[in-house]
């Protein structure tokens, strides 16, 4: 299994604009009040940062530093909640940067100023999210072994 590419970020990241410009468009076409973003959004987002966060040193401790083996479903069961939490800070920030972007330049109203500053912090959360998915997916990978004694050195465990 190989480590997201960056273009997978990157076209998660503008679907997730698109989308974000789409609601606010939406909204404003059918003269609906665009949904505010609450505050809980960014919060929430940072408590999965955190827990990822701390999953992936820990994970890197275990791994990479200390070089003790990990049960092979728990590193692949990491591995994979790497992938997704990058791809899915990828999107979230998309979203929420194509919601502000909507109402960027109607600042001086309450309502899309408190859209775009909620919008942005969780534009930071999403990208933290993304940051840490991918420290996640490469706490995963397995140092090789160069011990010259060990016929077996060579392969990855």
């Amino acid at each position: 299994m190989e480590l997201t590419p960056p273009r997978a970020l990157v076209v998660a990241g503008l679907f997730g604009g698109l989308v974000g410009w789409v609601i606010g468009a939406t909204a404003e076409a059918f003269d609906l009040v665009a949904p505010p973003v609450p505050w809980t959004a960014p919060v929430g987002l940072a408590l999965i940062v955190a827990l990822v966060g701390a999953l992936a040193y820990s994970t890197r401790q275990r791994i990479q530093v200390r070089r003790q083996r990990m049960d092979p479903q728990r590193a692949v069961a990491f591995l994979v909640l790497g992938k997704a939490s990058a791809l899915a800070g990828a999107l979230v920030a998309g979203v929420y940067f194509g919601y502000a972007l909507r109402y960027l330049t109607r600042l001086d109203a309450p309502g899309p100023r408190e859209r775009v500053i909620a919008s942005a912090v969780c534009v930071v959360a999403g990208l933290a999210l993304c940051a840490v998915g991918m420290l996640l997916e490469r706490a995963c990978k397995v140092p090789r072994d160069t011990d010259p004694d060990d016929p077996g050195s060579d392969t990855p465990r």
